[in-house]
């Protein structure tokens, strides 16, 4: 049985220009750990947090020194090859891949028709995240758009996804279910965001307290982009790491609402 269903996000990782910072940065504000990465992936690095893996960084390649800094999500196939036919069928591009991983697995990067990228893997001998939903691990991804009605019809087009509405009068947001359990999310990017942010992908790391991760983040030289706020589904904060890579730092147990899933 696979460990992550079709959709389901099973992967994330950052890409950054000094691999050592993020080291230091994430080490510090999640505990975790780092396996040596190998010259042969271009020093990938994954990190582990109790010993489990729960995130990868990526080093910048040549030729990507005008990039910025991002966390990335991987979304769970069983056919990647297929995955991507899929992805071209229904106005995504693929940018990269499918292309296979030695004998970890094989991924492809690609861009929804509202220009956010996203990762597609499919499993090898590294299944995907080792421990979720705990401090210091993966919690929750949604893909982040300008025009949701760019994207709305995509992705339940490529992956299995029934979805929910679950916003309300000030927050257009939509939930993405496989097998009647919530995977991910599609989240408007409303007015209140510069406009100079793009369409993107936002991945939630699960700390004890929100309020001094936020705290940690800051300490470290990151920035604090939006929170701490209450929400049905936890305290969170939007972050930056100290190169600019944004991600959310969220504690679930601390809740306030009524969750609408």
């Amino acid at each position: 049985m696979a460990a992550f269903p079709e959709g389901a996000p099973c992967w994330a990782d950052v890409s950054l220009p000094d691999l050592e910072a993020g080291k230091r940065f994430y080490g510090e504000l999640f505990g975790w750990t780092f396996e040596e990465g190998s010259p042969d992936f271009g020093y990938y690095t994954q990190a582990l947090s109790e010993g489990k893996r729960v995130a990868g960084l990526a080093p910048f390649m040549e030729g990507q020194e005008d990039m910025p800094p991002a966390w990335g999500v991987y979304f769970a196939s069983p056919d990647i090859a297929r995955t991507a036919e899929k992805i071209g069928e229904n106005g995504g591009e693929t940018v990269m891949g499918p292309m296979e991983v030695a004998d970890l697995g094989s991924m492809l990067i690609a861009k929804d028709p509202g220009d956010a990228y996203f990762g597609v893997w499919q499993p090898g001998t590294h299944q995907g995240f080792e421990k979720k939903y705990e401090p210091g691990s993966f919690g929750w991804a949604e893909i982040c758009v300008r025009e949701p009605e760019r994207v709305d019809d995509f992705y339940p087009a490529v992956f299995p996804y029934e979805a929910q509405p679950a916003g309300d009068d000030n927050v257009d947001f939509t939930v993405w279910k496989v097998e009647g359990q919530p995977v991910a999310g599609r989240f408007k990017l409303g007015g209140d965001i510069p406009p100079d942010v793009p369409s993107h992908a936002m991945v939630y790391y699960v700390v004890a307290s929100c309020d001094d991760a936020a705290g940690t983040v800051q300490r470290l030289g990151g920035k604090l982009r939006m929170g701490p706020k209450d929400s049905p589904f936890g305290r969170f904060a939007v972050v930056a790491d100290q190169q600019g890579a944004t991600f959310t730092v969220i504690d679930p147990r601390t809740t306030v609402g009524e969750a609408n899933v």
